[in-house]
């Protein structure tokens, strides 16, 4: 096979490739078949030490020489790899040894090429498939930055309330460690959205984010997924198969609805988060992970404890940085900014001309409990629409479909003085602190107001 530099996938920067070999006539032959392309930026080196001291530099790709005058290829490699496991290594020997191959390709060479008349022609492949290697790593790197852009916190939590405010403090402490994170809130205001913004703004972004929602998965099954199996474990185990949190290492793994668990399964959960190991179903070796847990419920799991359905150690474990995601109706006039947001978006996803919506309309909004919080909210702008005319929404357009329920506010048989205290703190929150505003909404004096925040009432 005759060598076509014009075949060398071309990059536009120089592929740094370090030549290790004391070997002057294989030092002539690796570096006239590298340097007939352009692309490639040769350095060599004649012994071992040489090379690792100028690992500095970044090289993408090493061809090593396995016997080396002051160390050996494997030694080198070794710390090759453990200065950056990303760098690409050829190994060139001569010895035909296949335990040895084995060995260093375990060890994390990419290739083993015994020196002979094809030394050339595989060394051309070899270095040709570990560029196209690199550029892979380096697409997924930059989409995963992307990734990181998407999800920053103002991208993906829209709201100027105090109590989301509240929630984006927590999350720029979260993303700083690697500390567990305990998510909870209401069905819909969005607790996956905030683990992948915790993902994709630390350091375990270079991992897979994986999700499990525990409450999809029946509890026979939820063992196999979370921790995998070997082939002949059960009938119907024809091959291995890597669990959730095998597929999570190095990254983040999301339980989501973790208060769905059965309380049968949380023993192995707790030991495989506390041990960081777990071991598959019908296997003996213990398998070791490094992932972020991040958690999730509507429940409130100190009562699922206090019935005896949650275990308290568990618990403790999980609980970490806790992060409550309040409901929409506390969030104020976020409401409305949320609608435009989502308004927006459906326009620019289904190529609609501009869509406005009238002030009544807005008070419509304003004025509804959203049981279904943010994701309620997000299907009724879209509804409404694909409904309006003349690409304005008015009040008409806004359609409250959600099951009804009953009061829980009138189901609690508060005296009258906390029930006006809740009253009052509600349209405090949902005003943002506006005073003046809330005491002509209720139609009461300001002096009220302040007085009780004053006596903390509030």
């Amino acid at each position: 096979m005759g060598l076509d530099s014009s075949n060398f996938m071309k990059n536009n920067s120089p592929t740094r490739i370090f030549i290790v070999e004391d070997d002057p006539v294989y030092v002539r032959l690796v570096k006239y078949t590298l340097e007939m392309d352009a692309e490639h930026e040769i350095h060599v080196f004649t012994d071992g030490r040489a090379c690792l001291n100028h690992l500095h530099l970044n090289p993408s790709i090493i061809s090593l020489d396995y016997s080396l005058p002051d160390m050996t290829g494997e030694a080198v490699l070794k710390k090759i790899k453990a200065y950056n496991k990303d760098i690409g290594i050829i190994i060139l020997s001569g010895q035909n040894d296949v335990a040895v191959a084995v060995q260093l390709l375990k060890d994390g060479a990419n290739d083993y090429i015994v020196k002979d008349d094809d030394t050339k022609n595989r060394l051309y492949q070899s270095v040709q498939i570990l560029k196209k290697n690199i550029a892979l790593t380096q697409e997924v790197a930059q989409l995963k930055d992307e990734l990181g852009h998407k999800f920053k916190f103002d991208n993906t939590i829209k709201g100027n309330s105090r109590a989301i405010q509240g929630v984006f403090k927590l999350l720029q402490k979260a993303v700083k460690t690697n500390i567990t994170v305990s998510v909870t809130g209401e069905t819909g205001t969005g607790k996956e959205l905030v683990a992948k913004s915790i993902h994709y703004n630390s350091e375990q972004r270079k991992g897979n984010f994986v999700a499990v929602n525990v409450s999809a998965i029946p509890k026979d099954l939820l063992e196999s997924e979370l921790f995998g199996y070997e082939k002949g474990a059960f009938t119907g185990a024809n091959t291995r198969k890597l669990g959730h949190f095998e597929l999570a290492n190095n990254g983040t793994l999301f339980l989501d609805e973790i208060g769905e668990m059965h309380i049968s399964l949380q023993a192995k959960l707790l030991r495989a988060i506390q041990e960081r190991e777990f071991i598959r179903i019908g296997g003996a070796k213990p398998i070791r992970f490094d992932a972020r847990i991040i958690v999730a419920t509507h429940r409130n799991l100190a009562d699922e404890v206090e019935n005896g359905n949650f275990r308290e150690d568990l618990y403790y474990r999980l609980l970490g940085l806790p992060i409550e995601l309040p409901p929409l109706r506390d969030r104020g006039n976020d409401i409305v900014l949320l609608a435009i947001f989502f308004l927006n978006d459906f326009i620019k996803n289904n190529k609609l001309d501009k869509i406005t919506i009238t002030k009544k309309a807005k008070e419509k909004l304003l004025s509804y409990s959203f049981p279904g919080n943010v994701r309620e909210l997000k299907a009724i702008i879209e509804l409404s629409a694909v409904m309006c005319e003349e690409n304005t929404i008015t009040v008409d357009d806004i359609k409250f479909n959600s099951p009804k329920r009953a009061d829980n506010f009138l189901t609690k048989e508060l005296t009258l003085k906390d029930y006006n205290n809740k009253i009052i703190k509600h349209f405090l929150d949902k005003y943002d602190r506006d005073v003046l505003l809330v005491a002509k909404k209720l139609n009461i004096g300001k002096s009220t107001i302040y007085r009780m925040l004053k006596d903390e009432e509030l």
